[in-house]
């Protein structure tokens, strides 16, 4: 994947050398370029910003940078590449979206900074807005490394497990289930004995109901969203029973 992350601060691209993101550049799976929009600028100040017309407060991303900085960065992408500005008003970021956005060979991403950024470059020269939540940070640019970190799991050969990806929370209609490793027992707290019993089975049966059980005390809504296999909606009935019922009952 080929992607070009349009920022104030290009230096934000020395953070991305680990973790995931990090094994993708290294095992050249993602190719990362920065572009930074005072590059494009025509002043002796590098002057990216201006008082909005109408008054109010704060400062507002010029259009000129913006276009050509956008322009620039199609010229190092296939044809139809997707310009995606990181913005408040933006589609929330799920994992639905996230498959979306991998499925592209390239994609462009645009940090803002300031009050925003001229709306004729949102009108004419973005694809889509993405948000990553209903509150406000400083800049696009950690919206964008989010986004980023979610997209690079999906791409092939980055995670060392072929099924990581698939197993992960919201790669289904429920969290993922408890995790525990060694020691067996420390501080007088014990891993579950079914994850012990070498009962693959049962071990499955209880991480499902562990999922389940947590999704439906914590966040119900992402059970309505998919449809459960018949198994599934069979122990998450079950365990609605349990959960609901009243003690005499």
């Amino acid at each position: 994947m080929n992607v070009t992350l349009i920022t104030l601060f290009p230096e934000i691209r020395s953070l991305l050398e680990y973790g995931v993101i990090g094994r993708a550049l290294t095992r050249k799976l993602l190719n990362l370029q920065t572009l930074n929009p005072r590059e494009f600028t025509n002043n002796v100040h590098n002057t990216v910003d201006d008082k909005p017309y109408g008054g109010g407060p704060g400062m507002v991303m010029k259009y000129e940078p913006l276009r050509d900085a956008i322009t620039t960065a199609k010229t190092t992408h296939t044809k139809g590449a997707p310009v995606i500005y990181l913005s408040p008003q933006g589609t929330p970021l799920t994992q639905s979206l996230v498959n979306e956005l991998s499925a592209n060979d390239d994609l462009i991403l645009l940090a803002g900074r300031y009050e925003g950024i001229d709306q004729r470059i949102i009108d004419n020269h973005v694809d889509m807005e993405v948000s990553i939540g209903d509150y406000v940070v400083s800049g696009g640019e950690l919206p964008a490394i989010v986004l980023l970190d979610a997209v690079t799991r999906m791409i092939p050969g980055v995670l060392d497990g072929p099924l990581s990806n698939q197993q992960d929370s919201f790669s289904r209609p429920y969290f993922d289930h408890p995790h525990y490793t060694r020691p067996e027992k420390i501080d007088n707290y014990s891993v579950p004995p079914v994850l012990l019993s070498g009962n693959h089975q049962a071990i499955n049966e209880w991480r499902l109901k562990q999922a389940l059980t947590n999704t439906w005390q914590t966040r119900q809504d992402l059970l309505k969203r998919r449809t459960l296999t018949q198994s599934e909606q069979e122990m998450l009935d079950e365990i609605e029973q349990q959960l609901t019922s009243k003690p005499d009952d």
